[in-house]
């Protein structure tokens, strides 16, 4: 059930986006915010190219609306489809890709601590099924909960989880829908949501078909039985299914916003070679109603997220990404849920 459309008020637009202008430009920015201080790691420069996937990490003040260069990461290589989010206080960098000249791509295994007032980072652990562009969450401020996502040449439906109290990882029940990449979601109390993105088939060829999926599943996460998740299958959201939205469970809700229509490669450019162009669809899952509700759009339309962050006053942040054209940008599309009317 649809229930009726949520206004939704633009902090920033136009002008107002440049106040919040990273002093790069950057698209498939890993995110997270700690305390006061949003981060971002690795990410696509404006050429799209395996030489400019960046290895630095940057810091924005949310008082100050100022940026800095908090680090560079001790990787030899950029990485894309890197996961970042804060458990316990402490920010983790999960995973993603590299690229070399070739264009192979390699799954990359490590998670690593950055440690925002040094600029360091530390290996913490090395994931059991190393995975890129998988959706990446924080449960109970103790676990990472790690949701399909691809491997070298396959997705995988893999649900890992990782416990920082104990440096030990368990693996969970399994995503239940197609295996995908690129998919967005998020969790709120014992309940996530995973929806869209891409699955994989071997043609006659040999060769990976990509196509996008609409599905969207509930999974309860037990605190007494951490590995066991019940997963239910989810009606469709409103609108089209899209690849590489911004998502974060929040407030009671489960909030999407932003991703294609059309599955792409890294440079913008999707597997049908066809270019893709940005949504700016809102919506959200209300966890107690358990509706879906379409809101206004953004505005601005992005793609090519890795996470949507809570800033304050009850506004939201998807920073970086690509604008139309396969732009990439260093703007931050700000955005506000507003009552029903």
């Amino acid at each position: 059930m649809i229930k009726p459309l949520l206004f939704l008020s633009a902090l920033a637009c136009g002008a107002a986006l440049a106040q919040g202008e990273a002093p790069v430009a950057r698209a498939n920015w890993a995110v997270a915010r700690a305390g006061d201080s949003v981060y971002t790691f690795f990410g696509l420069g404006p050429g799209k190219t395996h030489a400019d996937i960046a290895r630095d990490a940057y810091a924005l003040d949310l008082r100050s609306g100022q940026w800095r260069k908090a680090g560079d990461i001790p990787v030899a290589q950029g990485r894309l489809a890197s996961a970042a989010l804060t458990v316990g206080g402490k920010v983790y960098l999960i995973g993603g890709y590299t690229v070399s000249p070739a264009g192979e791509e390699v799954s990359t295994p490590e998670v690593m601590r950055f440690l925002p007032d040094s600029g360091r980072f530390e290996t913490e652990t090395v994931m059991p099924v190393p995975v890129d562009d998988s959706v990446a969450m924080p449960w109970r401020d103790r676990w990472i909960v790690l949701v399909s996502g691809w491997h070298d040449k396959a997705n995988m439906a893999d649900v890992q989880l990782y416990d920082t109290h104990t440096r030990q990882w368990l693996a969970a029940t399994p995503y239940p829908g197609a295996p995908v990449f690129g998919h967005a979601g998020g969790l709120d109390g014992d309940s996530m949501v995973i929806c869209d993105g891409v699955t994989a088939s071997k043609g006659a060829d040999g060769k990976n078909t990509f196509a996008i999926t609409n599905a969207c599943w509930q999974g309860t996460l037990d605190p007494q039985h951490p590995a066991r998740i019940s997963w239910r299958q989810l009606p469709a959201h409103p609108g089209i299914p899209l690849y590489r939205a911004g998502a974060v469970g929040y407030a009671g809700r489960i909030i999407f916003a932003g991703g294609s229509g059309r599955p792409y490669n890294y440079n913008g450019i999707g597997y049908d070679q066809l270019p893709a162009e940005p949504s700016s669809a809102v919506f959200s899952l209300n966890l107690q109603t358990q509706a879906w509700q379409q809101h206004a759009p953004l505005p601005q339309a992005g793609m090519d997220f890795r996470g949507l962050i809570p800033l304050d006053a009850g506004a939201y942040g998807l920073f970086g990404g690509m604008r139309a054209h396969q732009q990439v940008s260093g703007g931050i599309i700000r955005f506000q849920l507003a009552d029903a009317l």
